[in-house]
């Protein structure tokens, strides 16, 4: 079974290539939905601007991170603005990552 922990896990693998922190940590991720069966994957994601220019690159690499690492086939990675992306989302290493919190 696959499990959304794994998931995260991809999604850890995967960076904008403007910004040095993962998918997950930037709060992209919205949702993650998996099949009782595991054959299918439904992830909800948004990015950081509608004028991203990675706005293929980023949902199709982690598509394909999904697909080769957890041998799931059919992955469905639907980009969504609403509610729309804003910094709080960034997760506390993310904000540490980008010097907006204080190192401890």
């Amino acid at each position: 079974m696959i499990t959304k922990d794994q998931i995260i896990e991809v999604a850890k693998q995967c960076f904008d290539p403007e910004i040095p922190v993962n998918i997950w940590d930037l709060g992209l991720i919205y949702d993650i939905e998996i099949a009782p069966d595991s054959s299918k994957v439904t992830i909800r994601m948004s990015l950081t601007s509608q004028h991203c220019p990675a706005a293929q690159s980023i949902p199709e690499d982690f598509k394909s991170r999904i697909i080769s690492t957890l041998k799931i086939k059919d992955v469905d990675v639907k980009i969504v603005f609403d509610p729309p992306w804003t910094p709080e989302r960034i997760s506390e290493a993310g904000k540490k990552k980008l010097g907006l919190l204080e190192e401890e």
